[in-house]
């Protein structure tokens, strides 16, 4: 059964949906959003710790600072927890990738340094931001839905391009139902966004 308020899944992934609607454009985000969250913790790793798992012994040498709390744990922690809240079982597999794009982001700035993870951070999202821009402009034909929510395109499309993932391989929703529900929102919501635009150009 559905939540509602803030952990509505149902429509937020309706909202959501309506923005991605073209499979190419939906193929892009799926592609090139949880790098913009890994690279994002890679820079996070540079912000003052809070405290440094591998002192004390805690952790091996080869993971000497390495892991060590900062803003970057406490964002892939709260992301983590967020979907938890949202899906237990979808959720637990988001939660998880947000821990193993931590720690790998951890390593990945502890081998290249500040001077040069910051411009690979650059890189990396000048091109997935690019690409779904592009995405958006040219297969969608629709801009994107951080105009309009930014909250939803910065903490919740991780989530959603997983969860539309394991939609389109394995058939998963959330609980039974939601898929057909969700669908029924997506299609008048992009239906009340025609017959605004068609409004505008006449």
């Amino acid at each position: 059964m559905g939540k509602s308020g803030l952990f509505d899944l149902e429509r937020h992934f309706a909202f959501y949906g309506a923005y991605h609607s073209n499979p190419v454009n939906i193929l892009i985000h799926t592609l090139f959003v949880w790098p913009i969250f890994f690279t994002a913790l890679l820079l996070f790793y540079f912000t003052p710790s809070f405290y440094d798992l591998s002192q004390d012994g805690i952790l091996p040498s080869p993971f000497n600072h390495a892991l060590v709390l900062n803003y970057g744990s406490v964002l892939a922690l709260v992301y983590g927890l967020f979907y938890f809240a949202f899906d237990k079982k979808a959720g637990s597999l988001a939660a998880l990738l947000c821990l193993v794009c931590w720690v790998g982001a951890s390593f990945v700035a502890v081998k290249l340094g500040f001077s040069l993870a910051w411009k690979v951070v650059l890189a990396a999202q000048l091109i997935c931001w690019t690409g779904q821009f592009l995405g958006h402009g040219v297969f969608e034909k629709r801009a994107p839905a951080l105009l309009d929510n930014l909250t939803q395109a910065f903490l919740m499309a991780p989530f959603f391009v997983l969860l539309e993932v394991l939609q389109t391989l394995f058939g998963y929703e959330p609980y039974p139902g939601f898929h057909e529900s969700v669908k029924a929102r997506i299609d008048t919501e992009i239906k009340e966004w025609k017959e605004k635009k068609q409004k505008k150009i006449t």
